[in-house]
């Protein structure tokens, strides 16, 4: 099986569809993206419509997530027509957790995951000839790219037609939501801290609703799990160490920055789009690797940590402009004499976020 994974409204089902399309033989594209809930009968009749098609057959099932068990119901059937071969299974679906767990736990070995992240600057550049400036306001998200000149009309897109569903929704198949309000909140917060560590407990304090740490922690998590932002731990040799310090927020596109703040406001605020190359710049690093952290010690700070296995530690900084390595890329190599300590600024970001590898700059 082919398992699609990643956010709303970045072109999953518009990629599978043209796979369709091309297909020669007998195809059948379903979706559980609907206001009823679906169970595993459903799933079912729709798999025995699929092997009632001759042979070789596609058979595309869209937000699978959202049908109950249907990790238990396709592990059966799957295996039932594994042997024959004469179903292309195609699953997508816009719920990390969700997915993750159905899929480590009951059908292990059975598939190939294909994530789709949100769109770099490289496919924004290359689609639609946007400037950088464009994409630190708009960038993300291909379906409202053709409104960003009214910025009015493209703001009422992201809430209404991207957030809106992700919130009222998606959310709400992964968990009970017993603070609507409150969870609203969290996200709308996080979207005014783009790149920033904040603790839970400051964010409890800045909310206008009461809640416990533990329910912001895991409001949090649900965000995460739907691809709006990452949690990006802090960097250390205890793995218990990273858990339990207070994560960087991460935005997954700038656009998610601009939700309930103008997309104009980075022509204004120097501050803000300094955030905003931040949240560029550690998008594209979460695309490219699975362990991104960040690294404080006392006033020092280094913007992101990439520490893959058999790969040699990397701390890097981002400038919003030309400038030497701070004194917090020194701390950390004081630190970890044996990283490589790299700058991302207005001379070579734009390199970087068109595909250029790090270890390059």
């Amino acid at each position: 099986m082919q398992v699609v994974v990643g956010p709303r409204q970045v072109g999953k089902t518009t990629g599978v569809q043209q796979v369709i399309e091309e297909w020669s033989g007998s195809k059948l594209f379903v979706t559980a993206d609907t206001s009823q809930v679906l169970d595993a009968e459903w799933l079912e009749r729709q798999w025995n419509n699929a092997r009632n098609l001759p042979g070789p057959v596609l058979f595309v099932v869209d937000e699978v997530q959202k049908v109950s068990r249907w990790n238990e119901v396709v592990k059966v059937l799957f295996d039932q027509d594994r042997a024959e071969r004469r179903l292309r299974v195609v699953l997508l679906g816009s719920a990390s957790l969700q997915l993750a767990t159905g899929l480590s736990e009951t059908l292990a070995g059975r598939y190939e995951r294909i994530y789709v992240p949100h769109w770099s600057f490289q496919e924004c550049h290359e689609a639609f000839h946007w400037t950088l400036d464009e994409y630190l306001c708009f960038g993300g998200y291909p379906a409202p790219a053709e409104i960003i000149s009214d910025v009015h009309r493209w703001q009422e897109y992201m809430r209404y037609s991207i957030i809106e569903p992700i919130l009222t929704r998606d959310i709400v198949g992964l968990a009970e939501i017993r603070k609507p309000a409150l969870f609203r909140q969290v996200f709308e917060l996080t979207t005014y801290l783009p790149a920033q560590e904040i603790s839970y407990q400051k964010i409890v304090g800045q909310l206008q609703d009461r809640g416990t740490l533990a329910t912001v922690k895991h409001y949090l998590e649900l965000l995460e799990q739907v691809f709006l932002l990452s949690l990006l731990p802090k960097y250390s040799g205890s793995d218990l160490l990273r858990r339990s310090t207070s994560p960087k927020i991460l935005p997954l596109c700038p656009a998610l920055a601009h939700v309930y703040t103008s997309p104009e406001q980075p022509h204004r605020d120097r501050n803000w789009r300094g955030r905003l190359l931040e949240v560029a710049v550690g998008a594209e690093l979460r695309r490219r690797y699975d362990r991104v952290s960040y690294w404080r010690k006392r006033h020092h700070e280094v913007d992101f940590v990439i520490h893959e296995p058999g790969r040699p530690v990397f701390g890097i900084e981002v400038k919003s402009g030309s400038m030497r390595k701070g004194a917090g890329l020194k701390a950390f190599f004081r630190e970890h004499d044996q990283a490589i300590t790299k700058v991302i600024d207005g001379a070579n970001i734009e390199e970087f976020l068109l595909g250029r590898d790090v270890m390059e700059l």
